[in-house]
């Protein structure tokens, strides 16, 4: 890794290992290797430790905390990969973890670094996936497994009608029994449902987790009006329920709901107004934005853009404004305003060029690069120049992480739709074949569409072989 970037930096040795070992209490050894760096710093760096050997955690300086807390004693299989490629030499346990078969909690653990069984895997508190082993109905075992965090959060499950499975074998009074008391565990449930649910949209694509994913939000508003001993989980729980509605919002967006996807935002927006929670409310703002754009109505993903922009100014986060600043110039694009597009195109520019921040919002790990260029080349397609969007399309293509099929197919395919547009039929069949080489692991009826809008264009080409084999191919789709 780069001096600049290298997640060591800051310990003490990366070839010394601190003298703690692990024990029950702080874990002062992972705090020593976090040296002076913040949370926020330090957890940006694992994030970025994780981009560099494929893996995908959603870490944050809460998860840091909860680390040198003492915590989390024994971190999940994804988190051990990279926290092993931060720290080459060094043992978990002399990171001042516990051996997976001393931690109890939920159920007995397998030996650190021993290959994980996918079906005995214990839920873990830490915000990720393990990867070793994918079961056909991954998605659907995920979102129940969510809620399982606990005995009082799979309680609230099964009287909330979660877990259907066990509904079934529950007496009816306990169904239709509310929650009465809400804590930690159903908190934690919630944040955690959020988490997984844009780790398998990454990876997959939103149409075979959208009607999954709409049972964990019914639960989550219900374990909002069940309310909270603390002020503090109140407001946590606010959160959580209000991103779930964005997560569930988006694969209705991706998935062509339009319409349902729009209510889920309002809810959210709702949600983050009676919370008096500003970065919520930016992220609700974020995705009206993205959402009016598709649905065709250039005004009001602009006017949405704007007022994400204002909620979003007092916290601290260049990246969000970036974000929105490029949600605005697709507005503007959508009303055919070159200049005020690339007013704000320029702005989002000099937005990103600052760097990551502490506070950037966790939700925002898939704002790199590559989504700038994919949303600059959209903004270029939206004005009909078609070889601009093309030369952005292509840099987004090269610069995404193979290993998040959805956005590399999505990239590819507006890479194909642009160079369609721009006269170039044979290199549009050839970044059209990349999609579909994409399509086995990813669902998503937007990329589907976007492919269909390019053999469309293509279809008066097809004298071309390239083209038609392209053409034929998408036919059986």
């Amino acid at each position: 890794m780069a001096t600049s970037t290298d997640p060591r930096a800051g310990a003490n040795s990366a070839a010394r290992a601190p003298e703690r070992g692990p024990a029950k209490g702080p874990n002062t050894a992972f705090r020593e290797l976090r040296g002076q760096r913040s949370p926020g710093e330090f957890a940006a760096a694992v994030r970025r430790a994780a981009r560099e050997i494929g893996e995908q955690v959603a870490c944050d300086a809460r998860y840091v905390g909860r680390v040198e807390a003492g915590e989390i004693r024994c971190p999940n299989y994804a988190y051990e990969r990279v926290f092993r490629h931060m720290f080459p030499g060094l043992t978990m346990a002399e990171m001042g973890f516990s051996a997976r078969e001393a931690v109890r909690g939920r159920g007995a653990r397998a030996g650190c670094g021993a290959t994980p069984s996918y079906a005995a895997q214990p839920e873990q508190d830490d915000g990720t996936i393990d990867h070793e082993e994918v079961r056909n109905d991954e998605e659907s075992d995920v979102l129940r497994r969510a809620f399982m965090t606990g005995g009082s959060a799979t309680l609230a499950a099964v009287s909330l009608g979660l877990l259907p499975e066990h509904a079934a074998a529950a007496p009816q009074d306990c169904v239709r029994q509310p929650v009465r008391r809400v804590g930690e565990a159903e908190v934690g449930a919630v944040e955690e449902a959020v988490r997984r649910i844009r780790l398998l949209d990454d990876r997959h694509g939103a149409n075979g987790l959208y009607r999954r994913a709409a049972q964990p939000l019914r639960t989550a508003y219900a374990l909002l009006d069940a309310g909270t001993a603390r002020r503090s989980t109140a407001d946590r729980l606010h959160a959580g329920a209000g991103e779930l509605a964005i997560s569930v919002g988006w694969l209705a967006h991706d998935s062509g709901h339009y319409e349902e996807a729009r209510s889920h935002y309002a809810e959210a927006l709702a949600t983050a107004r009676l919370a008096g929670d500003p970065a919520l409310e930016a992220h609700a703002f974020c995705n009206m934005s993205f959402l009016a754009r598709d649905a065709g109505r250039p005004r009001e993903a602009l006017r949405a853009a704007q007022a994400g922009g204002r909620a979003a100014r007092r916290l601290g986060s260049p990246r969000l404004l970036a974000l929105l600043s490029l949600r605005e110039a697709g507005g503007w694009a959508g009303l055919g305003d070159r200049g005020a597009c690339e007013q704000s195109l320029a702005r989002a520019h000099a937005l990103f060029g600052r760097g990551p921040a502490e506070r950037d919002p966790e939700w925002m790990t898939f704002f790199v690069e590559a989504e700038l260029e994919m949303l600059e080349a959209q903004c270029w397609s939206a004005l009909g120049d078609w070889p601009r969007a093309a030369r952005h399309a292509r840099r987004a293509a090269c610069l995404q992480d193979p290993h998040f099929a959805r956005n590399l197919a999505l990239y590819r395919a507006e890479l194909a739709d642009d160079l369609a547009r721009a006269g170039a039929p044979t290199e549009s069949a050839a970044a059209g074949h990349q999609v579909l080489d994409l399509l086995p692991e990813v669902q998503s009826t937007r990329i589907q569409a976007m492919l269909a809008d390019t053999a469309r264009i293509l279809a008066p080409h097809a004298t071309c072989p390239e083209v038609a084999t392209f053409l034929e191919r998408r036919a059986t789709v």
